[in-house]
């Protein structure tokens, strides 16, 4: 038994057999760019400021996220050895710049959250991960890792095939999966931080990661309002998936979901009103 996940019980049989047909996450990916209207989430941001709170989009982006897993949870499956596991938590990998400055080098790590957090909850989550992360002095468990293995001439090439073949087979201790940033829900990226436009960013055929959100810069999106195209300000975000977690249907129900909450961030103030178990 895996230390991150239990095999999935029931399944539909089609994706069994897309596991084995589609045996690495690269040939399953499939991506969609997702254009966020950014007035409601600005104007929401700008009251809250207001009020003495402050919020960025980044955390509308993850608490959002949250509560679209809580009543989705297929969107936090993942499939390792051509078999489909339903995960034990929720975890964003996410970057963090040293110093946080645009040419500074970055590190990875992850951030946990339960299903039933409010925005609060996320954006203290952030802002302490953050914190913990961005200092030069720092090194997180992931940091530490890399160091030991680069550390003798040879260990890297054998720690990463050695980390590989344990992961193939569930053998992988918790305590390398709790500092591993490939062993995560989704990777969220805010390229539009450092002034980038939106990518597709993979999902690592090592590791459990079966989601990839990256925000990038602004743009202008035509929409048909009354009969006329007119240019709605968007934040694009690129989503990649692993098409053997879930049907196309339900990924659309689910980033249906997803931009209904960015429309309205307010409901982000509470806890998720849906909180289903993954069967």
């Amino acid at each position: 038994m895996r230390a991150d996940g239990k095999k999935l019980k029931g399944a539909d049989p089609m994706y069994q057999v897309a596991a084995h047909i589609m045996a690495k996450r690269s040939d399953a990916m499939n991506m969609i760019t997702l254009d966020i209207p950014v007035e409601p989430m600005s104007k929401y941001l700008n009251e809250k400021r207001k009020e003495g709170k402050r919020y960025s989009h980044l955390s509308l982006i993850i608490a959002a996220y949250l509560q679209t897993v809580a009543e989705f949870p297929a969107l936090n499956r993942f499939v390792v050895n051509k078999t489909i596991y339903r995960r034990n938590e929720i975890a964003i990998g996410m970057v963090v710049l040293k110093g946080g400055k645009i040419d500074s080098h970055g590190t990875m790590s992850k951030l946990y959250l339960q299903p039933n957090y409010s925005l609060d909850d996320v954006q203290e989550t952030i802002e302490k991960y953050i914190e913990d992360n961005r200092k030069e002095e720092n090194e997180n468990g992931t940091d530490k890792i890399i160091k030991v293995l680069l550390s003798i001439p040879g260990l890297l090439r054998f720690g990463v095939c050695f980390f590989k073949f344990l992961d193939k087979h569930g053998l992988l201790p918790k305590s390398i999966i709790d500092v591993s940033p490939f062993h995560v829900s989704a990777v969220v990226t805010n390229l539009a931080s450092i002034r980038t436009n939106h990518i597709y960013h993979h999902i690592y055929d090592f590791g459990t990661t079966s989601i990839a959100l990256a925000m990038g810069n602004l743009r202008e999106v035509p929409v048909r309002a009354k009969g006329e195209i007119e240019f709605e300000r968007c934040m694009p975000i690129g989503m990649v998936m692993d098409e053997r977690i879930a049907s196309g249907s339900y990924f659309a129900l689910a980033f249906r979901k997803f931009k209904k909450l960015l429309a309205d961030p307010s409901k982000l103030e509470t806890p998720s009103e849906v909180i289903n178990e993954d069967y």
